[in-house]
């Protein structure tokens, strides 16, 4: 009988727990109906320039929102990213959340969550890469309009695949990373820089070094400490010099 009622209060447990997580998911998908680029999210007036100060702003998915600045005299770092936005989102809200701050340097780390999609559609593999080119050069585009110097990031690569991900993952994103990475080195040019972030933390079989790693797609705070290194000695000089 103590094994019944031990069995029943776990079969309870779960559904609970089964019901909260479709009542949230339910809820998360009707607050992107609402607003699908997530536009309230950085609706705060736009902090006034400092004199004398750079200012440079990290724009992306959840990857440019987990990126801690460094420390850096007389530059001051802004972030704008949103976790699990494609590329299409954050291109689409260049306009309202990036514009406006008069960066002088646009840091962008975007496009895997179009990627990892290449998992559920394998038919749309070079549809969804060809979008990625498509919006991150509409990006360059806009933010070289506005004034911005551009500081352009590889795709990060890639951790270990957790056993409750391997249904809806596949060997595909991997090479498709590589395909718009080369096509990020290919970017470079007037006022475009290209920080090659996927060789910094490469590992063994093109995979991101475990020591970086947080999880299948994020790194941990040594990682970003790595990168910072590389990303501070990119802006000395690129920061400074004066944005056309």
């Amino acid at each position: 009988m103590k094994k019944l009622l031990i069995l029943l209060l776990i079969s309870v447990l779960g559904n609970v727990g089964l019901l909260w997580f479709a009542q949230h998911q339910y809820q998360d998908t009707n607050t992107m109906r609402l607003d699908p680029l997530q536009l309230s999210l950085y609706a705060d007036p736009v902090p006034g320039k400092t004199a004398g100060q750079q200012r440079v702003v990290f724009f992306g998915d959840s990857r440019a929102l987990s990126w801690s600045a460094p420390e850096m005299a007389n530059v001051e770092f802004i972030n704008r990213g949103i976790g699990n936005q494609t590329s299409e989102q954050i291109r689409l809200r260049f306009a309202q959340h990036v514009q406006p701050l008069q960066a002088d340097v646009v840091i962008l780390q975007l496009c895997v969550n179009d990627l990892k999609a290449i998992a559920l559609f394998p038919q749309r593999r070079d549809a969804i890469v060809a979008q990625c080119k498509r919006n991150l050069q509409d990006i360059i585009t806009q933010a070289r309009q506005s004034g911005s110097k551009v500081l352009l990031t590889t795709v990060f690569p890639l951790g270990k695949v957790p056993l409750e991900r391997a249904l809806f993952w596949s060997d595909a994103i991997a090479p498709a990373i590589q395909e718009v990475n080369q096509f990020i080195a290919a970017q470079a040019g007037d006022g475009v820089m290209v920080l090659d972030v996927f060789a910094v933390l490469q590992g063994e079989n093109g995979k991101i070094k475990p020591e970086y790693s947080r999880d299948l797609l994020h790194l941990n705070s040594q990682g970003y400490a790595v990168l910072n290194q590389h990303l501070t000695a990119a802006l000395v000089g690129f920061a400074t010099k004066d944005v056309p």
